[in-house]
Formats: C-alpha cells, sequence, structure tokens
C-alpha cells in the first residue's frame, strides 16, 4: 500500500501531522480478536478527536470492545468500515478538524490516504 509521504507498506496508522507502517506484531494482533487498546493509544496520544478503523478487504479484522470503550471514553468519533469504505471516508473528509487518524489494514491494491481536498 502507498501512503503519500511515506515508506509503501502493509498497514499504517494515519494522524495528525504524519503516521507509519503499523506492526500487528507489536501488540500481539490477529483478526480475532481484532484491534486492541494498545494499538489505538497512539492515535490517543496524538491527540485525535476522530477515528477511522478498517475492518479489511474481507471483514475480517475485528475491533475489540475494549478498544471501542477507550476511544469513547476519550469522547473520539469512532467509525469501523471495509477498506475500501474507510480509505474513501477518510479522503473524502472535509476538514473539521486538525485530529483525525485512520487506520488501514492489509489491502489487494495500493490506496493513497491523503488529506488533500478533492477538485
Amino acid at each position: 500500500m502507498e501512503v503519500e509521504g511515506l515508506p509503501p507498506g502493509k498497514d499504517f496508522k494515519l494522524y495528525p501531522g504524519g503516521g507509519r507502517e503499523w506492526d500487528w506484531g507489536e501488540h500481539g494482533t490477529r483478526h480475532e480478536p481484532g484491534i486492541q487498546p494498545a494499538d489505538v493509544q497512539e492515535l490517543l496520544d496524538h491527540g485525535c478527536t476522530t477515528v477511522v478503523l478498517s475492518r479489511g478487504m474481507e471483514l475480517r479484522l475485528h475491533t475489540m470492545p475494549e478498544t471501542l470503550e477507550l476511544l469513547q471514553k476519550h469522547g473520539v468519533e469512532v467509525h469501523v468500515e471495509e477498506t475500501k469504505a474507510a480509505v474513501d471516508m477518510y479522503t473524502g473528509w472535509p476538514p473539521r478538524s486538525p485530529s483525525e487518524a485512520f487506520s488501514i489494514p492489509r489491502a489487494d491494491q495500493p490506496f493513497i490516504p491523503s488529506r488533500r481536498p478533492k477538485g
């Protein structure tokens, strides 16, 4: 996958001012039980107020209930979508706030989630 301004990779965490490749092995993440609270802590640390989590191209990636609870506890607006829908949501957002984040797992084709406005 390609993300503007970052080296190519499989999975990414994007947040205001940057991002990085997401290594599932950091916290032992697997499709089930899915995205863990530790996986999104970095997004909170960067001050994100809106987060888009992808379920993957085949909807195999889950999100732990504790992860959603952590984000909601911090007042974060959370969206959980299939990868293509997540990318469309992220790239289609009008710039509402500098505190939006995105986590996208493996994709079968390159996507370039960028914050540039359409048009």
